[in-house]
């Protein structure tokens, strides 16, 4: 059994582009919804993630996606959007100046890179493809690996029919998902998105339930 804390339901759906996949996501009930700032069929400019995420303020976390922004972007986003993370890789977040009160999520990729990942390791972080947002599956193995040690986010490639799959290769802290529940490219499904919380809700439970079985019998 690995020694890194007991996941629970944490979902991410990221990439929200039109108000109803603010709705859908929000009816779904997830821990958070991600609005994207750099190039991607999912950016935004700051002035119309604010508006596009006003329902969710209070809600949900609402957390601000780059990757390599400069330190103006990242300014205007944290003065305009007021993010409750930001989510860059972790190399920008080292950096550039993180704005004050700004908490932060660090993304490592499984590319050649990941061989120098930081150290210590983020106590959370966000485990992704090479390429973000583009259903490219990372290295579950490698994820696993991070898995007992930190909690990890599991991003790349997700669905609602690989999510449990990945949930019971990984055992991550919570798993985040983009062009898995979109109808095209940038466009959000409400159906989609609600089977994906409902796949991967039930994958942690039985996970959980798992833990319990494993503590209970190995004391």
């Amino acid at each position: 059994m690995s020694g890194a804390p007991l996941a629970g339901a944490w979902i991410k759906i990221c990439g929200m582009t039109t108000p109803e996949a603010v709705d859908a996501a929000l009816a779904a009930r997830v821990e958070a919804i991600g609005f994207v700032f750099s190039p991607s069929p999912r950016q935004l400019t700051p002035a119309a993630a604010t508006r596009l995420a006003a329902p969710a303020r209070g809600r949900t976390l609402c957390i601000a996606v780059t990757r390599h922004p400069d330190q103006a972007l990242l300014d205007e986003i944290a003065a305009q959007f007021k993010p409750d993370l930001w989510q860059s890789d972790w190399e920008d977040i080292a950096a550039l100046r993180v704005p004050a009160g700004l908490a932060v999520l660090p993304v490592l990729r499984s590319s050649p890179a990941f061989a120098t990942k930081p150290s210590p390791l983020p106590a959370r972080l966000l485990f992704e493809g090479p390429v973000s947002g583009s259903g490219r599956a990372c290295d579950w193995s490698s994820a696993r690996e991070l898995a007992r040690c930190a909690n990890v986010i599991l991003a790349g490639g997700l669905d609602a029919e690989s999510v449990a799959d990945a949930i019971a290769a990984v055992e991550p802290f919570g798993v985040d998902v983009s062009s898995g529940v979109e109808a095209r490219p940038g466009i959000k499904s409400a159906e989609k998105i609600m089977r994906f919380a409902a796949a991967a809700r039930a994958a942690f439970a039985t996970r959980r339930g798992a833990t319990v079985w494993e503590q209970e019998t190995f004391k």
